[in-house]
C-alpha cells in the first residue's frame, strides 16, 4: 500500500474516532482487529551468551526470546499475557508497542502494516500506542517535577501550545485520582500508588486507543493492586481503551481481562476467554499455574483511594 495511501486512511481514522469518543479512544472495527500480529518473532544470537550456555545449546544457534506468534487485539477489549519470568511476556508487548523490533513476521494496526506507516502516520500511531513499566519512577526524571516530566511527554506527542498542555495535564491528573498539588513534587517524594498512577497519566496525555501496561501492580501490596485494578477499569470503560496487561499472576488479570493469553518459552500454549481460561484450562501448564498464584480478596476499596494528599 503506497505511503500517501497509508497516512490518509490512518489522518482519517483518527479525526473519526476522536469526533465520535470526544477522547480519542477506539471504535469497534467491523473488518479489522486495531493490533494484529502475524507470525511475529524474536531471536537471540548466542555468541555474547556465557561459554556454558553456549555449549549446552550449541555454537551458533539462536534462542527465540518470542517464537513466531500470531495475536489479535479488538478494539475495546482487555486482553492478559500471562505466564512465568522469562515466557516472552514482556518481549512480546514491547515489539506491541513498537519499542523493539520484530525479527520475523509483521504489525498491522487498524488493518494497516506499520511497515508501510511513513513518518507523520507513524508519528500518529506512536501517540496512540503508549507504554506503562513496572517500576514508575524509572520513567520519570528524578531531577525534575512531575508537572515539568509530563510536559515534556505531552510536548513529544502533541502540538498544543503552553495552555493547552496545562489544562491537558489537569485533566488527566484528575482522571487518576491525584491532586494538583502533586504536579510540583519530585518523584522520589510519591508513594508507590502515587507513582503509579503519574505513570498512567502520563500514558494518557495523548489521548492513546490501546494501553499496554507490564507489571503495573507487582511492585504494590493487595489494597493498592485492587486501587490501581479499579482505576484501570473506570479508565476503559470513560475513555474506550483497548488494554493489553501483562502479568505473571493470573489472579490479577482476572479482575481486569476478559481474554487471557498463556506464554511459556516464547509461544503461546493457550488462549481464551476469561471464564473458560480459568475454569477450564486446556494447557498442563496453565493448570500448574492457576494452582500457584494466590487469589486478590474481593473488595470495595474505591478507585481513586487517598492518593490526594
Amino acid at each position: 500500500m503506497p505511503h500517501a495511501a497509508v497516512s490518509a486512511r490512518m489522518t482519517h481514522g483518527i479525526a473519526a474516532t476522536s469526533r465520535a469518543s470526544g477522547h480519542g479512544g477506539p471504535e469497534a472495527s467491523s473488518t479489522s482487529p486495531l493490533l494484529a500480529l502475524h507470525g511475529v518473532a524474536k531471536v537471540y544470537r548466542l555468541a555474547g551468551t556465557p561459554l556454558s550456555e553456549r555449549l549446552r545449546a550449541g555454537s551458533g544457534q539462536a534462542r527465540y526470546a518470542l517464537q513466531p506468534t500470531d495475536l489479535k487485539l479488538q478494539a475495546g477489549e482487555s486482553v492478559g499475557l500471562v505466564g512465568e519470568s522469562g515466557s516472552g511476556k514482556t518481549t512480546l508487548a514491547r515489539i506491541s508497542a513498537g519499542l523493539l523490533p520484530p525479527d520475523q513476521g509483521r504489525l498491522d494496526w487498524d488493518g494497516c502494516p506499520l511497515a508501510d506507516l511513513d513518518r507523520t502516520a507513524r508519528r500518529r500511531w506512536r501517540a496512540q500506542v503508549q507504554y506503562v513499566f513496572q517500576d514508575p519512577r524509572a520513567a520519570l526524571n528524578p531531577r525534575h517535577r512531575i508537572r515539568r516530566s509530563l510536559i515534556g511527554t505531552l510536548t513529544g506527542l502533541t502540538r498544543l501550545d503552553a495552555s493547552g498542555r496545562r489544562r491537558r495535564i489537569d485533566e488527566v491528573i484528575g482522571q487518576v485520582g491525584l491532586g494538583q498539588d502533586l504536579l510540583d513534587r519530585f518523584p522520589h517524594q510519591l508513594s508507590g500508588g502515587q507513582a503509579q498512577r503519574v505513570a498512567i497519566a502520563r500514558a494518557l496525555l495523548g489521548q492513546p486507543r490501546l494501553l499496554i501496561l507490564d507489571e503495573p501492580v507487582s511492585a504494590l501490596d493487595v489494597s493498592l493492586q485492587a486501587q490501581i485494578l479499579n482505576l484501570l477499569t473506570k479508565l476503559r470503560e470513560a475513555l474506550n481503551l483497548t488494554l493489553l496487561f501483562i502479568s505473571h499472576d493470573l489472579a490479577v488479570v482476572e479482575r481486569l481481562c476478559e481474554r487471557i493469553v498463556v506464554l511459556r518459552d516464547g509461544g503461546i500454549v493457550e488462549e481464551g476467554p476469561r471464564d473458560r481460561v480459568l475454569t477450564a484450562p486446556r494447557a498442563r501448564y496453565t493448570h500448574r499455574l492457576l494452582a500457584s498464584v494466590p487469589r486478590l480478596p474481593e473488595t470495595t476499596t474505591p478507585a481513586l483511594g487517598d492518593c490526594r494528599k
